[in-house]
């Protein structure tokens, strides 16, 4: 299944029924008096986590959603069933915007959690609710209101609590082999990696994280060059940034390499840009152990870096012990932080929409300048593929008294105006 991390649909929900004007008729009885019955309130829609999906590539091709209208009130004071609600399934961690507004809706980070992101319109008043002791025999009902429509941008952000980052080929998918039970595709060629890949990382039993790996970031990736930086937004959950730099060139090329990205990583997203990270030394197994230390030394100072860094191999699996205990104490720390202060929890919550909001307008402005990156590309000649298809609309089925829902109705529909109905029954 193709991974899609991104889709624009439109939502619709249902209508509210409209109220019924009636008035009892039968024999012997000379003034029955109003009987109209309310309308049914209009179904709403929302948007519900389900851990078993991982891509939005079915809103791709469904781009119309809407719920069925609410039935109108009929005779005898009977009310109109109330339209459905409409629950759409998207991958656990997506995070809904409006399309229009850019106004964030919600996030979607737990399986099961839903949110409502239109409501149904509220249902008309038929005669018989307006009726009073002066007013015995009232000719107004009310129509339903309509329900809400909007534009959605849904963005799915993996869950993962460690991301990996850097060039092409400096070690990111055989390190996430090396202790986790994911397989991503590793070869000796550039851009292996296309898709992020998630693996869950046992340190014990009871203790356990999962990490990601995304495409890697090549110089002018903020322009669009390569894959661009879209997928920088996947990092945007992480609680560590894990840095790999590729030592088997040489220290001079491995500061080259840390600056460059570092630069790189700065233009497309600055909320990330200011989130620790780690190094990670990859490739040790080149060089005599005894080499290894010195090489870190010299690297750490020409990179005029300060921060925490590990010196492992992916393919010979040395060094990784004390790293993944390093990753799995700062993760249990970060997650304690969060639950003490609330403050920190929201400024992270921040973050997240700030760092999609920044990479998404990269990517925006790259398409603006002319640069388009092949991933890009493929997203665009898929958009015009789906245009041809048939759009899944949700509607109101047929009712057994055969009366009109608005089933052929146009996704933008008006009230009839042509007023009401006197509805006369006979028992």
């Amino acid at each position: 299944m193709k991974f899609v991390d991104e889709a624009i649909i439109h939502v619709a929900a249902g209508n509210g029924g409209r109220g019924c004007l009636s008035f009892r008729r039968e024999k012997f009885i000379e003034f029955g008096g109003p009987n109209g019955g309310n309308g049914g309130d209009g179904g709403s829609i929302y948007l519900r986590a389900d851990a078993h999906l991982n891509t939005l590539v079915d809103y791709r091709y469904q781009h119309h959603h809407r719920a069925p209208n609410g039935r109108p009130g009929e005779g005898s004071l009977c009310t109109g069933s109330k339209g459905d609600d409409l629950f759409l399934a998207v991958p656990v961690g997506t995070t809904i915007f409006d399309a229009d507004s850019e106004e964030l809706l919600g996030d979607l980070s737990e399986p099961g959690q839903e949110l409502l992101v239109a409501r149904g319109g509220i249902r008309g008043f038929g005669n018989a609710h307006f009726k009073t002791s002066t007013n015995r025999a009232p000719r107004k009902v009310t129509l339903g209101t309509e329900g809400d429509q909007r534009r959605l941008r849904l963005e799915l952000q993996v869950l993962a609590d460690v991301g990996l980052l850097g060039l092409p080929n400096v070690g990111k998918s055989t390190l996430l082999r090396a202790v986790s039970n994911a397989k991503p595709k590793v070869a000796d060629y550039p851009f292996t990696t296309l898709v992020p890949n998630i693996g869950v990382i046992m340190v014990d039993p009871l203790r356990s994280f999962v990490m990601a790996d995304i495409p890697g970031l090549i110089e002018g990736a903020a322009d669009g060059a390569g894959l661009g930086g879209r997928f920088l937004k996947h990092l945007s959950r992480t609680r560590l940034i894990l840095h790999m730099v590729d030592i088997s060139a040489g220290v001079d090329e491995a500061v080259k390499a840390y600056h460059l990205l570092e630069n790189e990583l700065q233009l497309c997203s600055q909320s990330l840009y200011q989130q620790p990270r780690w190094v990670l030394l990859n490739k040790c197994d080149v060089l005599l152990p005894e080499q290894v230390e010195e090489f870190a030394a010299q690297w750490r100072e020409a990179a005029e870096f300060s921060g925490p860094m590990f010196a492992i191999s992916g393919v010979a699996r040395t060094g990784l012990q004390p790293l993944l205990q390093a990753i799995m104490n700062e993760v249990e720390a970060h997650a304690a932080h969060v639950l003490e202060d609330e403050n920190f929890a929201d400024a992270a919550r921040h973050k997240q929409a700030q760092v999609a909001l920044e990479v998404r307008q990269n990517t925006q402005k790259s398409r603006g300048a002319g640069r388009v990156s092949k991933q890009d590309e493929i997203e665009d000649e898929l958009e015009e593929d789906t245009d041809e298809t048939l759009d899944v609309v949700f509607e109101a089925g047929d009712t057994s008294d055969g009366s009109d829902v608005d089933d052929d109705e146009d996704f933008d529909d008006e009230d009839d105006d042509d007023g009401v109905e006197v509805i006369y029954t006979r028992e």
